[in-house]
């Protein structure tokens, strides 16, 4: 199969594609407050989204047996920032809580729950040394199964410009010491609450390296899953789990839950917090002010909670 063609000007025509559907209305950007809060030693974003909880959800359809909305198969124009020759498009995404946040979908159904293909990987680093020609950084991740997060069956990754996940941070405490968290723990082999697989990425390797690095991790975390399961390398996942890529680094955690409850100072339920792959870049999202308030108040509240999601660690 042929390289994806990435347009060379790919983060201007993100941005500007995003400035203009949001400025038709055509997305919508839920502004966040943000906090550092620590899991170890490791800096995590806490972002706080009130307006997010009144997202509008889709109308259903009239006809129940009627195909369900698909946003990737037919994108509008103004969602459109570009085709990725020969197999994916580039779409924004219509709900962003960091600006430029954009999919990358296969331009035909393809399963979410499936193994990600080779072309998938080679599309996703594509775009992230498009970034980097321009010195930037991208944030690439999957969502894949029931526990990961993941909210539409259609095949993608989701695609957000570091320099947008900063945003805030200058004026929050601590803000200064956030970084990815995939290219952290790469770096350091400093642990989490929940169990996350790392392995090096280049731009000399191969598109056939880089997918046989996927299949290395996704192995690994289906043994520390499911300890006495052979290992399918296709098809449907046998797992839940997260993927991330940067420029440098490729991360995979194993999921067994989508989140975990909020508790106040008397133990009362407050809420659910739902993590999806932005937690391998350290970063928490919320939607109500009493799980804002909880989890900055109580420090054992977000190590709690991560230790819910995955497999735990062990010392191997």
């Amino acid at each position: 199969m042929p390289p994806p063609i990435v347009p060379a000007n790919l983060p201007n025509l993100v941005r500007e594609a995003f400035t203009k559907a949001q400025a038709s209305g055509d997305l919508s950007y839920y502004p966040t407050q943000v906090a550092i809060l620590t899991v170890g030693s490791l800096p995590f974003q806490l972002r706080y989204a009130p307006s997010l909880a009144q997202k509008p959800t889709p109308p259903k359809p009239v006809d129940p047996d009627a195909k369900p909305f698909n946003p990737f198969e037919h994108p509008s124009p103004a969602m459109l920032v570009a085709h990725l020759p020969p197999s994916h498009s580039l779409i924004l995404n219509k709900f962003a809580i960091v600006p430029e946040h954009f999919i990358l979908a296969t331009k035909h159904f393809k399963p979410q729950t499936h193994l990600l293909a080779i072309d998938d990987v080679d599309a996703a680093y594509a775009c992230i040394q498009a970034y980097r020609r321009e010195e930037k950084e991208l944030y690439v991740f999957f969502n894949s199964g029931e526990h990961s997060g993941a909210s539409q069956p259609h095949r993608h990754l989701q695609l957000l410009p570091v320099e947008g996940m900063r945003d805030g941070l200058a004026s929050a405490e601590h803000g200064g010491e956030w970084d990815v968290l995939a290219d952290r723990l790469r770096a350091t082999g400093d642990t989490l609450p929940f169990t996350v697989f790392t392995s090096p990425l280049s731009a000399d390797m191969s598109a056939a390296e880089k997918h046989l690095t996927y299949l290395s991790l996704y192995k690994r975390a289906v043994h520390a899953a499911m300890p006495n399961v052979e290992v399918v390398e296709q098809g449907e996942a046998q797992i839940s789990y997260n993927l991330a890529m940067t420029s440098t680094c490729m991360a995979l955690c194993p999921r067994t839950a989508e989140g975990a409850c909020v508790e106040d100072d008397a133990g009362n339920n407050i809420g659910t917090v739902a993590l999806n792959g932005t937690v391998l870049a350290g970063t928490a999202l919320v939607k109500n002010k009493s799980e804002w308030d909880a989890l900055r108040t109580n420090d054992t509240m977000l190590p709690r909670v991560l230790g819910t999601i995955g497999v735990a660690p062990t010392d191997q």
